[in-house]
This record gives structure tokens, C-alpha cells and sequence, in this order.
């Protein structure tokens, strides 16, 4: 019996073991971030708040502009775009647009997306905003309400300017949300090829090629900013983003993406532990038309953790010590606190699902005496 209530133990204490992660790998690159998109967690950063050179790395908040536009009906796919010849001159890479012809906005977001062309990102940005400056100006301000506070944008290609940087922490922003909001438009990133004008170019993210989980996003180069890349890729339930700027080569910010990504999926989980709208406990609510009132998530909630420490997280629920009528739906009523072990994993606010009134005069009178009674 002793040797029994021995195994048990032991296999109790194995069970509650926290899963042991290594060090992240060293990564080549003037600043870089891993990043869960779901928990927004954070795995691996450097420099991820030094303002560095983005290159082509713009054309994300580029297509996250011409993207909100048309979710606005202010631009259609369908829109034909006046190529003009500074659209024409502009150099660097190109999607070879011809100077006044007219282009469809979808073909220059491929031109702008899969070929990296500048000539397609400043036809947008002349078509949208009336100049480029203009359009730099719109940027900004969709920086500025993605909270990119270390972000400036001065021209819609990444070609080089003293005034215009951003950082990895900013770009993941973007990222995000381009992937979040629109989900119609981000498959684009993961086309691998694209002909106009009788020329087929390839997407310059190799790691389309390289790593079936990967669908985007971006590469960027100039001499002053290395070879940058942001990728996404999407494992389960989790959805990685690696930001990496200033490598040495197009070779080594593959490589360097490659070690985030592969660390990120070896070694971690991400599991949707609860819905928008999931009940969670209900408690008793004093001088309302209703006793009873459900308390839950308003959000969907992710935790991002180590590989087989879902058994280990612990939640715990927080409640107000006595709700009182009225109380709006949504209204924030305490707290879901996650622990592992002796770190917090994410605290989310515990919400109202139901609209609670007053109750009729008769119904908080009761109330009233219950409660000098202690009763319930």
C-alpha cells in the first residue's frame, strides 16, 4: 500500500511539473520579435522598440490603407488607376505598369503585395489620396490609431528617407490587424507568383516555398536598411508573427525567420481558453428586476504557454462583493485572473451578460430587509 500511495505521488508531482523551455535562439538582425497574434504574447524580442529603416516593410501599412478603403466603399477592386509618370519613374523594384494607362486597383495590390513594385505603390497612393504626401499623411494616422507611437511614414514605397522609420514592435501592429480585419484581402500575401504586362515575378517571401505554415507577408531591402521580413504563419490554433530588420543577406533573414518560427511552434501552445459570451459563474444581484445575473468574457480569451502546460493553468474568478441594480450588459463586475504556477498569465475583466433594471418598489424593499436580515 505504501509503495502504491507512493507512485501516486510521484505521478501527481510529474503532472504538475511546468513544461522547461530553452533559451530563445540568437538571432542576426539589427532588432526582431516573435509574437502569438491571438494572446498578443510576446516569445522572443530585441531592440522590438528601436526605430529603424523599413524598406519595402511600408508596403504593409500601404495595402492596410488601400484595404480600408475599400471596406469603407470609398475604392472597389474594380477602380481603374491613371498610372502617372512619377508612379512610372519611381525606382527600384517594379510590377512594370506602363505611364498613362489605367490599372486595376486588385492588379496593383498584387503588384504592390507579391512583386514589391513602387510604381504600384505610389499609383495608390496618387489614386487614393491625391499625392503621395497626402497618402504618407493617411498612414500615419492609421499608425497612430494602431498605437504605432514609434512609426513615421513620408513615402508609401520604404525607399529611403531620414524621416521615415518604424520599429518591430510597430510593424507587428500592423501586421496584426491586417490579418485580423481583413481576412478577404490577406490571402494575397501568400500568392506565389504574379504576370502583367507579360512579365511573371515571384514573391519574394521564400519561405511560401519553404514552410506550408507560412502564408505572408512581407520582404524589404535597401543597402541602409538590410534585408528585412516579416512572416506570419499559422500552427492549430496558434498564429505566429516574426519581425525581422537589417540582416546581412536575403539567405540569413530567411534563416533568421526560420529559427523564430520553428522555436516559437516547437515550444509553445496557444488554446482559445474561453468564448465572447461564455458564462463563467452568476451571483446574485440586490434591488434589480432579476436575482440571478450571468457573468462571463466579453472577448474571446488565448493564452499563449509552454507545450503541455495546459494542465497546469489555474483560473480564478473575482466578483464584486455585492451587485447592485442597475447594471448595464457588459458592465465590467471583476475579474478572471489565469495563473501558471506563480506567474499570471492573463487577466481579463469579468462583464455583465444581461441587462439588469431596478426592480419595482415592492421587489428592493424585500431586498432591503433581506439584507438586514443576511439573508439572500
Amino acid at each position: 500500500m505504501q509503495l502504491f500511495r507512493t507512485l501516486l505521488l510521484a505521478l501527481f508531482l510529474i503532472s504538475n511539473v511546468q513544461a522547461v523551455v530553452p533559451e530563445a535562439p540568437e538571432i542576426n538582425a539589427s532588432g526582431y520579435l516573435l509574437m502569438e497574434m491571438h494572446s498578443g504574447k510576446v516569445l522572443v524580442e530585441k531592440n522590438a522598440d528601436q526605430r529603424l529603416e523599413p524598406a519595402s516593410l511600408t508596403k504593409i501599412m500601404t495595402a492596410h490603407v488601400v484595404f480600408e478603403e475599400i471596406a469603407k466603399g470609398k475604392l472597389k477592386l474594380s477602380d481603374m488607376v491613371h498610372i502617372s509618370e512619377k508612379a512610372w519613374k519611381t525606382e527600384g523594384s517594379r510590377m512594370f505598369v506602363k505611364v498613362n494607362s489605367d490599372v486595376s486597383v486588385e492588379d496593383l495590390l498584387r503588384g504592390l503585395i507579391i512583386q514589391s513594385g513602387n510604381d504600384s505603390a505610389v499609383a495608390l497612393a496618387e489614386h487614393i489620396a491625391g499625392s503621395e504626401d497626402a497618402f504618407a499623411g493617411l498612414m500615419n494616422a492609421h499608425a497612430a490609431q494602431l498605437g504605432m507611437t514609434s512609426t513615421n511614414f513620408v513615402n508609401s514605397t520604404g525607399l529611403p528617407h531620414p524621416d521615415h522609420y518604424t520599429t518591430p514592435s510597430d510593424i507587428v501592429k500592423v501586421t496584426a490587424a491586417t490579418i485580423r480585419d481583413y481576412p478577404d484581402f490577406y490571402p494575397m500575401y501568400a500568392e506565389k507568383q504574379f504576370t502583367y504586362n507579360e512579365i511573371k515575378q515571384y514573391n519574394r517571401n521564400n519561405l511560401l516555398w519553404r514552410n506550408n505554415a507560412v502564408d505572408g507577408v512581407k520582404t524589404g531591402h535597401t543597402e541602409a536598411a538590410g534585408f528585412c521580413l516579416v512572416s506570419s504563419a499559422k500552427y492549430d490554433q496558434m498564429r505566429l508573427i516574426a519581425v525581422v530588420m537589417g540582416t546581412e543577406s536575403a539567405k540569413a533573414r530567411i534563416k533568421e525567420s526560420q529559427a523564430l518560427l520553428a522555436f516559437g511552434s516547437r515550444f509553445y501552445e496557444t488554446h482559445r481558453l474561453y468564448e465572447a459570451g461564455q458564462k463563467l459563474t452568476e451571483n446574485r444581484v440586490w434591488f434589480g428586476d432579476q436575482k440571478i445575473l450571468a457573468l462571463g468574457i466579453g472577448e474571446d480569451v488565448y493564452v499563449t504557454i509552454p507545450r503541455r502546460d495546459y494542465d497546469n493553468l489555474k483560473p480564478t474568478l473575482e466578483v464584486k462583493a455585492k451587485l447592485e441594480a442597475p447594471i448595464n450588459k457588459g458592465d465590467s463586475l471583476g475579474n478572471v485572473t489565469v495563473m501558471l504556477g506563480n506567474d499570471v498569465v492573463t487577466t481579463r475583466p469579468l462583464v455583465a451578460l444581461a441587462q439588469v433594471e431596478k426592480g419595482s418598489l415592492w421587489r428592493r424593499f424585500l431586498d432591503f430587509i433581506y439584507q438586514l436580515l443576511g439573508m439572500e
